[in-house]
């Protein structure tokens, strides 16, 4: 029995057998060719086989982890698209002459190489990113085989030298005891997102790690960053209590996920869900969601060649609606464009996408699209709690030919007798510095505002959330952000309005004190997220959650309030 020290990525204990996983790379031989525009355009085949895999990739990761943690696989993407990249690929293919794989292997490993040698973690750990996608693109042009890890034959604990975010969110998480790694840190795809999947995990571990054999057991301490080689009874036995007893208390918390969220001192809390999809409805539903406060009606609209008509869309928005019956169901009309585009809408390329013609911008460009849209929600919600929210809201002006755009698709479809929803309630989500700042003007307009935090970070902070070189700085936790949201909250509370959040920030438990504290009357998150998010709701009285915003918005550096706010309460 021996130990071997690590980095702690993901809590938790996990107790048994070893899967060691070493990946087949595949094979790149260098030859020349007689036609490199041929070659040129064999590589843009398989880039758009890329980008298409990547985009199920991304969908299917929202869907069981959430949407931050499948924006990496958007990155990805977007790789794939840089001539700092594949721009560079097919230069090399031109002017030496060489086949696409060669030229894939070489600008991979070269990058790699730029990566690993910065002195900042955080950077180093996107090596890893690189490393994905030549490997994607190299498993395409040779044909080779995917990722063993789909094939585990028995829970395990997983070995690796490193995994990427590939292997990662595509394992099946019933055959993942736990994942540990030779290098590795907290920032790293596998800490992330073996935190949202709920998986222990230590990184960092050093070479030793590959050392071990396959008939080895272990011991994984997420939380201690610890790993126990070939353990005796006793340590089995005392790990497994501890084991049983974190099943507990999580299973404690889950057990109450459908209660009421309501603080000790008697105030109630609604938190509901962020879902992109009718299976989405249903988890939601059974982690205790009390409604949906963002409804992502990109689902459909994506993975095809023709816009969805309205009969679809009603048909769609209706069954998610009857899942839910009378609770609350919040539908964003169209947020596309930006790190979503589709293709069979006229969107030009644009050199800063994320400040150009987007969500709400889009849609009101395309009135009819919006119009179809406005008509199918307003028809799901007959009888049914539907409200309905625009995105990216940057102006007084723009809201109104918003609430334009509805009253005609209402007036539409009263004109023709069709069943529609009697009054449903019409909100904005606050994503922009200017709406924030307007909130005040914009709320008598609105029922609601809802808080996306994701977007209101990285245009207050002028970080592009999908760049990860400047990722990190898009944090919402950053005292500007929280000084924004502060202004959001208290201007619709002067109008009598109501104020949610759906961004990230909202299922976090370190902003949830703080979120109470600045009166925060909606929480909406990823659906796992929901009863821890519940049980700490439930230990905070408002005077105390009060206190805890007051000390947190006088802070003025990010780290300080990340600290403030990690001390226990």
């Amino acid at each position: 029995m021996h130990k071997l020290a690590g980095i702690p990525a993901s809590n938790g204990i996990a107790i048994g057998p070893v899967f060691i996983y070493q990946p087949e790379a595949p094979v790149v031989e260098q030859r020349s060719i007689a036609d490199p525009a041929a070659e040129v355009a064999r590589l843009d085949t398989v880039i758009a086989a890329a980008a298409t895999d990547l985009q199920a990739l991304k969908a299917k990761t929202e869907a069981a982890v959430g949407a931050e943690e499948a924006q990496i696989f958007e990155v990805h993407r977007m790789f794939l698209e840089d001539p700092a990249f594949t721009g560079v690929i097919k230069e090399a293919i031109e002017t030496s002459q060489i086949n696409a794989e060669a030229a894939v292997s070489q600008t991979a490993s070269a990058l790699v190489e730029q990566f690993e040698a910065l002195d900042d973690e955080y950077f180093r750990q996107r090596a890893a990113d690189i490393k994905d996608i030549g490997q994607r693109l190299l498993r395409l042009l040779t044909g080779a085989g995917g990722s063993s890890l789909a094939g585990l034959a028995r829970p395990a604990v997983i070995l690796a030298h490193d995994l990427t975010p590939s292997d990662t969110a595509t394992v099946d998480r019933h055959m993942v005891l736990a994942f540990c790694t030779a290098i590795g840190g907290a920032t790293s795809h596998t800490a992330i997102l073996s935190r949202s999947l709920g998986i222990p995990a230590v990184v960092g571990l050093g070479q030793e790690v590959l050392q071990l054999a396959v008939t080895d057991q272990l011991i994984v301490d997420g939380g201690a960053g610890e790993v126990w080689v070939n353990p005796d009874q006793d340590a089995i036995n005392a790990y497994e209590q501890r084991r049983q007893e974190q099943l507990q208390g999580q299973a404690e918390v889950l057990s109450h996920a459908h209660e009421p969220a309501t603080t000790s001192d008697g105030r109630p809390v609604e938190v509901v869900a962020n879902i992109g999809s009718l299976a989405d409805a249903r988890q939601a539903i059974e982690m205790g969601a009390e409604g949906v406060g963002l409804l992502r009606t990109e689902f459909l609209f994506m993975q095809r060649d023709t816009l969805p008509g309205e009969e679809e869309q009603y048909q769609a928005l209706r069954a998610i609606a009857d899942v839910f019956q009378k609770r609350p169901l919040v539908v964003r009309t169209l947020d596309i464009g930006g790190d979503k585009p589709l293709p069979y809408l006229d969107m030009p390329e644009e050199q800063n996408p994320f400040l150009g013609r987007r969500a709400i911008r889009l849609t009101l460009a395309e009135p009819e699209l919006f119009q179809v849209q406005l008509r199918a929600s307003l028809r799901a919600g007959h009888e049914r709690n539907i409200k309905i929210m625009f995105p990216m809201i940057g102006s007084v002006s723009e809201l109104r030919r918003c609430r334009a755009h509805f009253e005609q698709a209402r007036a539409a479809l009263a004109a023709e007798k069709i069943p529609q929803a009697e009054s449903p309630e019409v909100g904005i989500m606050v994503e922009i510095p200017s709406t924030a700042i307007l909130a005040d003007a914009l709320a008598p307009l609105v029922d609601f505002f809802s808080i996306g935090t994701n977007d209101l970070a990285q245009y207050t902070l002028a970080a592009d959330r999908t760049n990860p070189l400047v990722a990190p700085l898009a944090d919402p936790l950053h005292p500007a952000v929280l000084r924004l949201i502060r202004q959001v909250i208290e201007a619709g509370h002067a109008h009598g309005k109501w104020v949610g959040m759906c961004g990230e920030l909202a299922g976090n438990p370190l902003a949830v004190p703080v979120l109470v504290g600045l009166g925060l009357d909606e929480f909406s998150m990823t659906a796992s997220a929901i009863p821890i998010a519940k049980a700490l709701i439930r230990r905070l009285s408002i005077p105390q959650a009060q206190q805890i915003a007051v000390e947190c918005l006088k802070l003025t550096d990010l780290e300080e309030v990340e600290q403030f706010l990690s001390k226990p309460f």
